[in-house]
């Protein structure tokens, strides 16, 4: 900005803040100061002057003072002694008697172009360009050897003698001549070099006896210490970032004391390399200075870059306070050890009384609803979809957030299954005051052409609950579940007489009407007894419903295997419902056919076969991608050949691969987009089988679980872990623990990791083995007792089983994990006796 200040502070005592008179000058230049510089600057006088270095400018001031009656009264003015006007954009300078002249300074200037001018006092002297300059860096001048010293753009500490300087050929006359030629001028030659590898930030030179000198540099990464000739005294690597450093005398022998600020607002005091002194500045310092202020020695002044001035010291004051001596006694450790008991079981009782906030808030402190619309949008808010009907419905939701106490940083956000898509997903609110009522609304759609696994969403708030503790809040979560009608994704339709697969679902009540179960979806009929339906999966198959009249079965029948799922389980629940409304308590659904696992076998390889053609397609992308480059490197080289040669239809090689390029990437994206749907169809028909063997083998909710967990353990499929692998390893889990034959079986032997297979036979083979074992008598159950050892499942690598034979090959030791909770697999044993539900004998 142009202002000069000089400060002489005096405080009364320590941590006395800045006094009115201690600035003793303030002046405006109007001009940046680069640099401010104290020395014999003035011809015919020895007094000291100062130098400031504006980026275009060289200005030489002489400081005066007034004495007044009081201290306060005194005046000081700054007078200007004489000019220099660069023709280059200044850098830095350094001053000292160059050449060993007595009783004056010259001024040394580096532009940023790396040329040195020289100024003797109040004439210009002569401007050398350093050789190979780019980017000038710090300078210094070593009056004991006469040299300037700096850091070049090749990361080198280079050293120049004045003499060398003097003599080498003028800045203004770089063409050399026919007389330069035969030797009149002579050529910058550097003294020595030595690399460090590294940017320097500044350069100093000290020398506290005339025995020697040393060339202290700070690097961005270390500082050095050189001899006079560029040898390496000693090198220091630093922690943190440096800022600024000062070397100054020590008293010890033989040592330099440094002082190191860095950009952790710390100030480093070092004794050549061994670190002496920490301690924390307020502020990043960007110049040290070391002084003696008001007869108080060894003050640390240090600057920041927004011009905020310290004067600090080391140490504190000492303390006179001695500790007593301890009188030793014999320690009592029953006591201790009784006392240590008790304090337990109070920190014990606490805990369990109170924790960290009262249990009976907890749920409290925040309600979550939802509500789904009964009716569609009267306008719908589906855009971009990709089913080929006409118009394709929405469904408004409402979800209500109901707190009690204050609350902070509400995030709400809603997940549905895909193709289902919403509106917006995601909701803030920053505050929210006690007893307040929150609701938003947003719609969900049907946007692919394909039948979602799943009709139930998701709504998770996490928020903040501030304590006295904590105000910032404790963070929590809160989920509420909410069910899309089925007419969001089905209409009705005309039901067909013939399908390829079929289920049958039979019940222990009569058959209901299906007008009952499913309105909307049939007109009312003379008999109020329907019983077909059908339904038409928008952009997808038909299924069709049929309830027989004389049994108490239900028929599911469609063209696609995993288009069954939806209708079988809105089926089940619709029946639950309906008696559950009767008051009938009994009611329970049960599968006696065979179980259908040709077809989801079929869905397994189609899902498999597409993730082998993406990884055939992805390697055929790189190999091309790899050959377009080594075109374009041939081109390259063709065309900066000064000699023009024939292309040899490289041109035309580029561009068929170029197009190869673009139709691969095209097929890539292609079949993930084919691969995304086979695993949301692989979804729906895992839910299908999982609900079939729930029924079939009468299993409980905590069963069903443990089959959702090993068949259902991904949301997507990504490159590195595939659905395949990881069902197989978790069905191996089960076949090793809660499934197994024998304790041979039970032994774990934790090896590899998860890789993908090399076909799925291995996989089909552990499935059909699983509904074999289910069907011979074998239970999943789950169980929190710790206690039994064989049945603990040890955390390590999953790896799959090899098995050849079904029945007779035992299983081999290895070993995968099954995510269940942090809760362990154990085998209930089979009775010898057969339960009529089982039907099977041993």
């Amino acid at each position: 900005m142009g202002y000069l200040r000089i400060f002489n502070p005096h405080p009364v005592k320590t941590g006395d803040g800045a006094q009115a008179e201690d600035l003793l000058l303030e002046v405006h230049l109007r001009d940046p100061i680069l640099q401010v510089e104290v020395g014999k600057f003035v011809s015919g006088t020895e007094m000291l002057h100062l130098a400031v270095l504006h980026s275009r400018k060289l200005c030489i001031y002489s400081v005066s003072g007034i004495l007044g009656n009081v201290e306060h009264g005194n005046q000081y003015q700054i007078k200007l002694m004489y000019e220099h006007n660069l023709q280059r954009t200044a850098c830095n300078m350094t001053y000292g008697p160059f050449g060993g002249v007595k009783g004056r300074d010259l001024i040394c200037i580096q532009s940023m172009d790396g040329m040195l001018m020289v100024f003797e006092q109040e004439s210009y002297a002569f401007g050398r360009f350093l050789p190979g300059s780019l980017l000038p860096g710090p300078l210094a001048y070593s009056s004991r050897t006469d040299s300037f010293i700096t850091v070049s753009s090749c990361q080198q500490v280079e050293s120049y003698k004045y003499q060398v300087l003097a003599f080498a050929t003028d800045a203004d006359k770089r063409q050399e001549t026919e007389q330069q030629k035969l030797g009149s001028g002579k050529r910058l030659v550097v003294d020595w070099t030595l690399n460090i590898g590294e940017q320097a930030l500044d350069i100093c030179i000290v020398s506290f006896n005339q025995s020697a000198s040393s060339v202290f540099v700070l690097g961005e990464r270390n500082f050095f210490c050189l001899k006079d000739n560029g040898q390496i005294r000693f090198m220091k690597k630093l922690d943190c970032s440096p800022s600024c450093f000062l070397p100054y005398c020590s008293v010890s022998e033989g040592t330099v004391n440094t002082l190191i600020g860095n950009h952790n607002n710390m100030l480093h005091i070092y004794q050549d390399v061994t670190l002496k002194w920490a301690t924390q500045l307020p502020h990043v310092p960007v110049a040290v200075r070391v002084g003696c202020l008001h007869d108080l020695k060894g003050v640390i002044v240090t600057l920041s870059d927004d011009g905020h001035l310290q004067c600090s010291y080391l140490g504190t004051d000492p303390s006179l306070f001695q500790a007593p001596k301890v009188e030793s006694r014999e320690l009592n450790y029953d006591e201790l050890d009784t006392e240590l008991k008790e304090l337990q079981k109070i920190i014990k009782d606490v805990n369990k009384s109170q924790g960290v906030w009262p249990i009976t808030e907890r749920e409290d402190d925040l309600k979550i609803s939802a509500m789904v619309s009964s009716n569609f949008d009267s306008v719908s808010q589906a855009t971009d979809v990709e089913v080929g009907t006409d118009l394709v419905p929405s469904v408004t939701v409402k979800i209500t957030l109901q707190n009690q106490v204050a609350l902070q940083k509400i995030k709400l956000s809603v997940y549905v299954q895909p193709p289902l898509v919403l509106t917006c997903d995601q909701f803030t609110f920053e505050f929210m005051a006690p007893e307040m009522t929150r609701t938003v609304g947003f719609s969900v759609y049907l946007k692919g052409s394909y039948t979602p696994p799943e009709l139930e969403g998701n709504a998770v708030v996490s928020y903040s609950r501030p304590t006295d503790r904590n105000p910032d809040g404790i963070p929590r979560v809160t989920q509420c579940k909410f069910r899309l009608p089925l007419k969001l994704v089905c209409l009705p339709g005309q039901p067909s007489k013939t399908a390829s697969h079929k289920l049958t679902i039979e019940t222990n009540k009569s058959p209901v009407s299906l007008l009952s179960l499913f309105p909307g979806f049939a007109s009312q009929s003379e008999d109020d007894q329907v019983n077909v339906m059908g339904f038409h999966f928008l952009g997808s198959s038909r299924v069709t419903l049929l309830a027989s009249k004389t049994s108490q079965r239900y028929r599911i029948q469609s063209e696609q295997f995993e288009d069954l799922w939806l209708i079988t389980n809105e089926l089940i629940i619709r029946l639950q419902e309906y008696f559950e409304k009767q008051g009938i308590k009994d009611f329970a659904c049960s599968f006696s056919g065979s179980m259908p696992l040709q077809e989801y076998f079929e869905l397994i390889d189609h899902h498999f076969e597409l993730r082998i053609n993406g990884e055939k397609l992805e390697e055929l992308l790189s190999e091309r991608a790899v050959q377009f480059r080594a075109i374009q490197r041939r081109l390259l080289t063709r065309f900066k050949d000064k000699t023009p040669a024939p292309l040899q239809h490289l041109d035309t090689l580029l561009d068929g691969t170029y197009k190869q390029v673009i139709a691969l990437a095209d097929a890539v994206e292609e079949n993930q987009d084919n691969l995304f749907q086979s695993f949301t169809r692989l979804k729906s028909a895992t839910h299908l089988v999982i609900l079939l063997i729930g029924l079939w083998q009468k299993l409980s909710t905590d069963q069903i679980a443990i089959l959702e967990a090993t068949f259902l353990p991904l949301q997507q499929d990504t490159p590195e872990l595939g659905w395949e692998e990881t069902v197989d390893a978790a069905i191996s889990h089960l076949l090793k623990t809660c499934l197994s034959k024998n304790s041979k079986e039970q032994a774990l032997n934790l090896s590899s990791q998860l890789s993908m297979p090399k076909d799925t036979s291995r996989l089909k083979k552990h499935i059909t083995l699983l509904c074999d074992r289910l069907a011979k008598g074998g239970r999943l159950c789950l169980s929190t007792d710790a206690a039994a050892p064989q049945t603990m499942v040890m955390p390590g690598g999953c790896a799959t089983i090899p098995e050849s034979d079904l029945e007779e090959r035992s299983i081999e030791q290895d070993s995968t994990e099954l995510f269940t909770n942090h809760k362990h697999l154990i085998v209930e044993t089979p009775r010898a006796e057969v339960s009529p539900l089982q039907g099977v004998s041993e």
